[in-house]
């Protein structure tokens, strides 16, 4: 390998370009730190140790459970995957039966296997006229844990990837006049505890909160936090499993960079810059306003779709019903990965993910007014250059998963490998997703509908990523024999 080719020199390259980042981590590449090689060391005297911690770190810990008004407060240094993972197998004995929100991210998923949990599903509303997914109703979990008394733990994903928040405090309420703990993935709201006038999962009464400070603060990528509230889970017995889903050599690095975010957040100077950022938010809404054709996710969908709240610094654009007139006076449809690619060629903007219809663009405190600037630029300038055409595709929500098998037992069972178009009504292996978001479209154990390889294909015609199956060209699907 050249000098060039390698990884490094391709970052300081990326880094050099104009291209701007609307995406994952918060930090946007602008927090000032440390050479990491000068701070990066392991469990020596005076340092603590993560997985037993009596000194600086356990000190660490406490102080930031204050600042959160946790019971307990964890670091983690594998991401939120591994606290989702410690939490679902904290909260549900082996065999257990799990009620979940179905568009989880595939963490969620994997947290089930190890210990062989049965899922119940519960559904997101749907938002028609984005083609994106809504809340999760209190009453449809309510309704879920009257026909399904056996299960031990509720899991809600809330704000989702498109920044639906669902009515946490609602949720709570249900799920605990079972005696029952709720899970919180609020992977994408690190920043609520921190932004004026919105509520963490946490302040709503859920048990366990996992956080991603990377995606949405000033952190470095891989790290987060885990709350915890006594009551109604074994804190012993969710430490047990911290240890095993984190690495047994966690770095300081990185648990210096979510003590720093924290501190930094909770100061006056990190207050002042989250008020900027919301101000600032507001003057983009107030511009892109004025789109003709493409449509902007805004707080008018509240009380709607099970949508509670909207965390608004996730900018989410569709192009649904849109077309593009070419050169030649043909007309081109536009799609979320039509308007991403759009975006980097002309623009230079990049964006956190493209889906069917549209595209999410992730903004945090660490945006300069010259990178939101661009932003509405672009979709103001690609705006006036659409025409409309005719909706087509999948504009109802999928149908609800028939699963025939748990989970664990379909991907350790007898299978074979069969063109996705040979699937129909056979038993996945696999996991099927588009990543990013990583929400399952199809879960070992679920039956194939000729609906959904019908779906298939048409993601695969508009270029999205779908992954989770071993055969890397998305034509090919593990079944159960």
């Amino acid at each position: 390998m050249k000098k060039q080719h390698l990884l490094l020199e391709r970052l300081i390259k990326y880094n050099q370009s104009d291209e701007y980042p609307f995406h994952m981590p918060g930090h946007k590449r602008q927090s000032e730190f440390p050479n990491p090689f000068a701070i990066d060391i392991t469990e020596i005297e005076g340092f603590d140790n993560l997985h037993r911690p009596v000194g600086i770190l356990q000190e660490s810990m406490a102080w930031a459970a204050s600042v959160y008004g946790a019971d307990r407060t964890y670091y983690l240094v594998n991401g939120s995957s591994g606290g989702i993972l410690s939490a679902i197998c904290a909260a549900v004995s082996f065999g257990g039966t799990l009620l979940m929100s179905r568009n989880c991210h595939k963490a969620v998923y994997h947290g089930v296997i190890p210990n062989h949990l049965k899922t119940e599903y519960v559904y997101p509303q749907f938002i028609p006229e984005m083609g994106i997914q809504g809340g999760i109703l209190a009453a449809d979990v309510d309704k879920m844990l009257n026909e399904h008394p056996d299960v031990e733990a509720v899991v809600i994903v809330s704000p989702t990837y498109d920044g639906v928040v669902s009515d946490i405090q609602a949720i709570a309420g249900v799920v605990h006049k079972r005696g029952i703990p709720l899970l919180v993935d609020e992977a994408h709201g690190a920043h609520f505890p921190f932004m004026p006038g919105v509520k963490s999962a946490l302040d709503c009464g859920a048990d366990l909160v996992i956080q991603s400070l990377h995606k949405t603060l000033p952190s470095l990528t891989q790290t987060a936090v885990l709350h915890a509230m006594q009551g109604y889970l074994s804190i012993e017995r969710l430490e047990r499993y911290l240890q095993m889903f984190q690495s047994s050599s966690p770095s300081y690095v990185f648990m210096s960079s979510i003590e720093k975010c924290i501190f930094d957040m909770q100061s006056q100077e990190g207050k002042k810059q989250m008020a900027d950022f919301v101000a600032a938010l507001a003057v983009v809404r107030r511009q892109l306003a004025g789109l003709r054709m493409l449509r902007l996710l805004n707080p008018g969908v509240c009380g709607k779709y099970g949508v509670f709240d909207l965390d608004e610094a996730k900018i989410v654009v569709s192009a649904r019903g849109c077309g593009r007139t070419m050169a030649d006076g043909s007309v081109v449809r536009v799609d979320g990965s039509y308007m991403s690619d759009w975006l980097r060629r002309d623009y230079h903007l990049e964006m956190e993910m493209a889906g069917a219809d549209y595209v999410v663009a992730i903004t945090s405190l660490m945006d300069t007014k010259e990178g939101l600037g661009r932003l509405v630029s672009a979709f103001l300038e690609m705006d006036r250059q659409l025409v409309p055409v005719p909706v087509i595709g999948y504009e109802k929500p999928p149908a609800m998963a028939e699963s025939r098998m748990i989970l664990a037992d379909a991907m350790d069972g007898r299978t074979e490998s069969l063109l996705m178009e040979q699937c129909a009504n056979r038993i996945s292996a696999e996991f099927i997703y588009l990543y990013p978001p990583g929400i399952p479209l199809a879960a070992p154990g679920e039956l194939i509908s000729e609906a959904m390889i019908g779906q298939l294909a048409e993601y695969r015609k508009m270029g999205l990523p779908i992954q989770g199956m071993e055969d890397i060209t998305a034509r090919y699907l593990k079944v159960i024999k």
